[in-house]
């Protein structure tokens, strides 16, 4: 689609640099995009010309474009992915934006305390995570609370405020969960030595945690402790519990970032998943709308992006299953062929397939049961016994009683079924007579399902008023199938449905499934049946004129125009061509034809 005057010529405007360009309808943004060469990237837009049906309609609605110059493809990146944020344009995949995660913050100060937090605070306390939901962040709380004696009071237990006995125990200290610092029962370098471990734990590496509860097991076994080497044993399965739980990807792999995306149609679904010294320590899926038909890399890159910054991943190795080209140095981009890393990447696919499968089979089930809900309210609307799963609708079609044709659709489960769509020559009516010629197709196409013991219809709907429906029930009546098949008309005028023996219409609420069903197939028979007819009459106005040439026979017509589609066409051959066509004798009569044609004045 070609840009107009004022749009191409902003287009010849833009530099040859990397950049972020802007498109605007009547109201506002509608598309936000990063270029390395703008110039380049924005004509593409208007030269192509195999975009598909959404990218065409998003270049139709351009009115205007503005661009921001930015000194490198990472800086485009970035300016791109603010600006969708902050401008939520109706044609980008919208980034998230404005979800919080929770994190573990491990508090700077002495004797410090493990709390749960959504805002992260420049006090020089360290935060963990952040992680993907909150139960995943309460399940690592809950394991190190149960580890580890850490205090939960608030208070400030400086040396001084110790020492001077501001302080007294609380229920948590009698309950075994503290060991009383507050009152100077736990010295500080033992407290220090479990926030040590807690920090292990926390990167995602258990290895040293462990090592101390076997060692300490091991010691207070020896000196025939049994009950505290028993509680040190406790924490160690603890341990190896919650170690179970996570995937222990490769003692090989360190920390690697594995985005894995499917799509279909509508949708694009990812998986992402943190690692961390060999483990898997988060997952996240997202399920994003396409609305251009984006290629999977171009959806997955801007994600990649943003995910990495809201998890603060700082891996310098991502895994994909598409190739990815994101302005991160020094960070490796790889699509994995053997090996741990292709396993893991497999099971980050296996996830977003699973994801997906598990979408569209929720989309199916939904739409059977729409598709059950509106076969339902039909029977209720009719009074019809049957639930209505197999309808046919038919109509007629004609020019001035040229080339009369019939139309029937068939709906199953309230869908088109077009391997059951039939089109019809009128056989018996001359002229154009509506109710003769949906007479013939009703009882015709009755007859030989009867002939042949298929099935039958559940409905039968006719395209017209009391007249064409009382054909219709002639014709039933005839093949002795009245009372089998319930048949109704629909008159387009004012959408009235009549049903047979009652002189008056049977009006359905305008909102009702049922009338949108019957509009559908009444629109969708009329489609099939003028398309058809046009195909007819097209034909016959092509070979009138050319059987109307003396001396050229119906045979040698229809050879021509089989051939080259039109006379046009036939006309622009030359003498040889005929003449390999027809023969000499046959081409000098066309020939004839043509220059007596050109000779005639135009009225």
């Amino acid at each position: 689609m070609a840009a107009s005057p004022q749009l191409q010529e902003q287009i010849n405007r833009l530099p040859h640099r990397p950049g972020v360009y802007k498109y605007f309808d009547d109201e506002g943004i509608i598309y936000v995009g990063k270029a390395i060469d703008l110039r380049k990237r924005v004509s593409s837009y208007f030269s192509k010309q195999d975009h598909n049906k959404k990218t065409q309609q998003l270049v139709k609605n351009i009115k205007r474009l503005e661009f921001t110059i930015v000194d490198s493809e990472s800086d485009a990146f970035l300016l791109e992915n603010n600006l969708i944020k902050q401008h939520q344009p109706k044609y980008n995949i919208l980034l998230k934006d404005g979800k919080t995660y929770p994190y573990l913050c491990l508090t700077n100060e002495r004797f410090p305390r493990l709390l749960p937090t959504r805002q992260k605070i420049n006090d020089g306390s360290r935060y963990y995570g952040p992680y993907a939901t909150g139960t995943a962040m309460n399940v690592l709380l809950e394991l190190i609370r149960a580890l580890y004696p850490l205090r939960t009071c608030t208070y400030n237990l400086a040396p001084q405020n110790v020492a001077a006995g501001k302080f007294k125990v609380c229920l948590e200290y009698h309950l075994g969960n503290c060991k009383g610092p507050c009152e100077d029962k736990e010295d500080e370098a033992t407290y220090n030595g479990y926030i040590a471990q807690i920090r292990q734990i926390l990167n995602g590496d258990l290895r040293i945690p462990k090592q101390y509860f076997r060692e300490q097991m091991t010691r207070a076994a020896q000196e025939m402790q049994y009950e505290l080497a028993h509680q040190f044993k406790v924490k160690l399965d603890k341990l190896d519990a919650f170690q179970a739980k996570s995937t222990i990807v490769s003692d090989t792999l360190t920390n690697i970032d594995v985005f894995a995306i499917a799509s279909n149609e509508k949708a694009a679904f990812i998986s992402y998943m943190k690692v961390m010294n060999g483990s898997i320590i988060l997952t996240q899926s997202l399920e994003v709308t396409k609305k251009l038909d984006e290629p999977d890399a171009e959806i997955l890159a801007p994600l990649a992006m943003q995910l990495r910054q809201e998890f603060e991943s700082e891996a310098r190795e991502i895994l994909s299953n598409v190739p990815l080209d994101l302005p991160l140095p020094g960070v490796t981009l790889t699509v994995p062929q053997i090996g741990d890393k292709r396993k893991l990447l497999e099971l980050g696919l296996k996830n977003v397939l699973y994801v997906r499968k598990e979408k569209e089979s929720m989309n199916e089930r939904s739409k059977d049961l729409n598709e059950v809900r509106i076969m339902e309210t039909i029977k209720k609307d009719l009074r019809l016994k049957d639930l209505p799963k197999h309808i046919e609708c038919f109509d007629n079609s004609n020019f001035q009683g040229d080339n009369p044709v019939a139309a029937m659709v068939c709906f199953r489960n309230a869908k088109p079924s077009k391997k059951d769509y039939r089109h019809y020559h009128i056989k018996t009516v001359v002229g154009p007579d509506d109710f003769q010629s949906m007479y013939e197709v009703v009882h015709r196409r009755y007859r030989r399902l009867t002939d042949e013991g298929a099935s039958l219809p559940q409905l039968v709907i006719v395209d017209g008023g009391k007249g064409q429906l009382s054909m219709a029930v002639k014709a039933l009546k005839d093949l002795n199938l009245w009372g089998q098949i319930p048949v109704i008309g629909i008159a387009k005028r004012l959408e009235e449905i009549y049903v047979p023996n009652d002189p008056l219409p049977l009006y359905i609420d305008k909102k009702s499934e049922s009338l949108r069903l019957f509009q559908r197939m009444r629109d969708e028979v009329h489609r099939f049946g003028i398309t058809f007819h046009r195909s007819l009459r097209d034909a016959g106005t092509l070979k009138t004129e050319l059987t109307e040439v003396k001396g050229l026979g119906p045979i040698t017509a229809d050879k021509l125009l089989s051939k080259f589609k039109s006379v046009k066409k036939i006309r622009e051959l030359s003498e040889a061509e005929l003449i390999a066509e027809v023969g000499r004798a046959k081409t000098k009569v066309l020939q004839a034809y043509f220059a007596q044609q050109e000779a005639e004045p135009a009225e």
